[in-house]
């Protein structure tokens, strides 16, 4: 799992720096309309939040009693919540005290900034808790439950409404389909001796996502930019649609059974990958600092040799830091 979570760390450095260059294919970008390369680098961090959460979870249940189990996830989860919040910021700002009401800060705040990936894992974690120590029945039957919920609100009113607020990640209903890339989690943590099972699996998710996004007529396939108008039923991150979820949680099903074939099977460690893994959410806070330090020197209309280049110095800058703290056992944890 930690060469797993250190692909995904370093998968999300290289998008979320190189994503916005011109020169760059655009793969690399998230554009909200497909599924793009960018696109599968945060359902990755809900599979592995997923395992975490069942692993630590059933241990503590023996440890420390179920009562004392729970009441440490639920707090893990809202310290998480709360680091978010102070990393995001709320929405909205009040130049005049009669400007800041209740009604205003409650419809203004929590729109868009706030709900990015670590709102996103600490209120998901709380939605699939009831489950995430249960049967696989129960947790199959709950993913299945959250995505139809998500459906059917999308059709009601949410995707009308998530599309005029513009939200990031799904917004305030995401966790609903975020489930499943994180309930996925949770059944590898169960099948990590079955990689054949995880991979089949994966590809079932993968052809039914991309089915559900071609219920109107074929859709382009994964990864390939759409010739066709977006609407509840495409692939996307910014959605959070039920389509963009399944085919983004197959495809972390298949990149894990990857890892455990080439790690468990054939001895092969990656030390960057080991390095980011144990401690990614260090990197995670860490690179958006380096990249607000680099990026004023790399305009997006560079030459893709100077883009690269930037990119190379901020991946070095932070993964030396990382690398610092893991070398003082400083690993910072939720």
């Amino acid at each position: 799992m930690d060469q797993f979570r250190g692909y995904t760390v370093a998968g999300m450095f290289l998008v979320n720096f190189i994503g916005g260059f011109a020169s760059v294919h655009p793969v690399f970008a998230h554009h909200n309309n497909y599924c793009s390369y960018a696109d599968t680098i945060m359902p990755q961090f809900f599979f592995a939040v997923g395992f975490a959460l069942r692993l630590v979870l059933l241990r503590n249940i023996v440890s420390l009693g179920a009562s004392m189990a729970y009441r440490k996830a639920i707090g893990r989860s809202f310290a998480l919540l709360l680091l978010g919040i102070v990393v995001y910021q709320l929405d909205g700002s009040y130049a005049h005290w009669a400007d800041l009401t209740w009604e205003r800060f409650l419809e203004n705040s929590f729109w868009r900034s706030s709900f990015q990936a670590l709102v996103h894992i600490a209120v998901t974690s709380l939605w699939i808790l009831p489950v995430a120590a249960r049967s696989v029945r129960a947790r199959v039957l709950w993913g299945v439950g959250s995505g139809l919920l998500h459906l059917v609100l999308s059709q009601w009113f949410w995707y009308d409404l998530l599309q005029q607020q513009r939200v990031i990640d799904g917004g305030p209903l995401g966790f609903l389909t975020w489930s499943l890339p994180t309930l996925a989690g949770t059944l590898a943590y169960d099948f990590v001796a079955r990689p054949g099972r995880l991979l089949r699996w994966g590809g079932a998710l993968m052809a039914a996502g991309y089915g559900l996004s071609s219920i109107h007529g074929w859709a382009p396939p994964p990864f390939w930019p759409p010739v066709t108008h977006s609407d509840m039923w495409t692939m996307s991150q910014r959605a959070g649609s039920l389509s963009y979820q399944m085919f983004a949680t197959g495809f972390s099903l298949a990149i894990y059974a990857g890892f455990i074939w080439l790690v468990d099977r054939r001895s092969w460690r990656w030390g960057l990958f080991e390095t980011l893994g144990q401690n990614a959410l260090a990197g995670y806070l860490i690179h958006s600092m380096v990249a607000d330090a680099v990026k004023p020197f790399a305009p997006k209309d560079s030459p893709l040799w100077w883009a690269m280049a930037m990119f190379g110095l901020y991946f070095l800058v932070t993964y030396r830091m990382v690398r610092f703290l893991n070398e003082h056992r400083l690993y910072l944890r939720l």
